[in-house]
C-alpha cells in the first residue's frame, strides 16, 4: 500500500479506488448539503440509522468529525467545508462517466448538466436557455453555479468536472485542453443615477470617471487580477477609480448607484434592462473600452460526447436567438 508523507506528521495510507465504497460519495454529498442526518436520509431514501452509520464510516475514513453539533445545529468542520466544495463536482463527473454512451436521447435522458456563469449571463440568456432545455429534455437537470472572482484559477483544473462555463476571454481562461465557441456580444456603458447633479450635461468625460466615486463588481485592492473584466477596462481607460462600494455580483451594482453620485461600468444588456426599473441613466463610456465577447468553454474530453454535443448546440442556438 502506498503512503504519503507530510513533514512532521505520521504517514497516512493512500486509499485505492478498488477498496472504497463509492456509495459513500453520494451520502457525503447529501450530508454536507443538508447538514442534517435526518434530512440527508430522507433525500437518500434510507433510514436515519443507515445514514448515521454511513456518517460514522466517513468520519473513520477521513479521521475528522465532518459535521459537529453547535447550538442545536450541525455545522461543517474545516475539512467538511473543503469536501463540500469538491464532492458535487466529483459526483457529477461520476454520473457523466456512467451515463456515457454512443447514443443520447434528450427526450428521455435524466442526466444533470453543470454550467458555470455570471449573474449577468443568467439575466441575458438564463430564461431562454431554461425554457429550451425544458422543451427538448424535460427529464434532464441543470445545475447552475455562479462565477466567482477567482474564475481562471478555480477552473484551471476543475473545468474537467463541469459541462461548461460562459465567460469572456478576458478572464484569462485560455488553457490548452479547453475548447470555446462565441455566444453573444455586448458593450460597456456607464450607469449613473438619473438625477446625478454632477452630470447635468448628460455626457461623461474621462475626468468625470476619475473624479466620481465608483461601484465596482469583483474589484480587489491592488494588485488586482487583470482577468477581472472591470479591472481590465479601467486599466485600458487609464483610470484609478475611487471605489465607494465593492460587490460580488453584477446584478447588485445598480442598487448601489441609485440615489447617489456614484458611477459604474456595466454591460449594456444588463444596464438598459435595470435602468428603466430604477430611475437610472445609461451613458456612453468615454474612451475606447473593449467589446464584450461571451463564450462557452468546455474541456476537450467532452468533445465527442453525444450528450455534451447536444448541450453545446442547445446553448449556442439559444444565444443566436438573442
Amino acid at each position: 500500500m502506498a503512503v504519503t508523507l507530510d513533514k512532521g506528521t505520521m504517514p497516512r495510507p493512500v486509499a485505492h479506488l478498488a477498496n472504497l465504497d463509492l456509495n459513500l460519495l453520494v451520502v457525503l454529498r447529501e450530508l454536507v448539503r443538508e447538514r442534517s442526518v435526518t434530512r440527508a436520509a430522507e433525500r437518500l431514501g434510507v433510514t436515519q440509522p443507515a445514514a448515521s452509520a454511513a456518517l460514522a464510516r466517513l468520519r473513520r475514513h477521513f479521521g475528522d468529525e465532518l459535521l459537529i453539533r453547535e447550538r442545536g445545529e450541525y455545522t461543517l468542520t474545516a475539512l467538511g467545508a473543503q469536501l463540500a466544495e469538491q464532492v458535487d463536482a466529483v459526483c457529477a463527473a461520476a454520473e457523466r462517466l456512467f451515463a456515457a454512451s454512443t447514443h443520447f436521447d434528450p427526450a428521455v435522458s435524466e442526466r444533470e448538466f453543470t454550467l458555470v456563469m455570471a449573474d449577468y449571463t443568467i439575466m441575458v440568456m438564463g430564461e431562454a436557455l431554461s425554457q429550451a432545455a425544458q422543451r427538448a429534455a424535460p427529464h434532464a437537470r441543470l445545475h447552475i453555479r455562479l462565477v466567482r472572482e477567482s474564475l481562471s484559477t478555480e477552473y484551471a483544473d476543475g473545468i474537467r468536472f463541469i459541462d461548461g462555463m460562459v465567460a469572456p476571454p478576458t478572464h484569462g481562461f485560455a488553457l490548452p485542453d479547453t475548447r470555446s465557441a462565441e455566444l453573444f456580444r455586448d458593450r460597456w456603458v456607464c450607469l449613473v443615477d438619473a438625477h446625478n447633479p454632477a452630470l447635468d450635461a448628460g455626457v461623461l468625460r474621462l475626468e468625470d470617471l476619475a473624479r466620481l466615486p465608483w461601484v465596482a463588481p469583483y474589484y480587489r485592492s491592488r494588485p488586482n487580477p487583470p482577468a477581472v473584466p472591470i479591472v481590465r477596462q479601467l486599466s485600458l481607460l487609464d483610470i484609478r477609480p475611487r471605489i465607494a462600494v465593492r460587490v460580488e455580483s453584477y446584478l447588485a451594482v445598480p442598487y448601489f448607484v441609485a440615489g447617489t453620485d456614484r458611477v459604474a461600468l456595466m454591460q449594456e444588456r444588463l444596464a438598459t434592462r435595470l435602468a428603466a426599473q430604477m430611475d437610472l441613466r445609461v451613458l456612453e463610456c468615454p474612451g475606447s473600452p473593449e467589446p464584450i465577447v461571451e463564450a462557452l468553454w468546455w474541456h476537450r474530453q467532452y468533445e465527442d460526447d453525444p450528450a455534451h454535443a447536444w448541450l453545446r448546440r442547445l446553448i449556442m442556438e439559444t444565444a443566436r436567438r438573442l
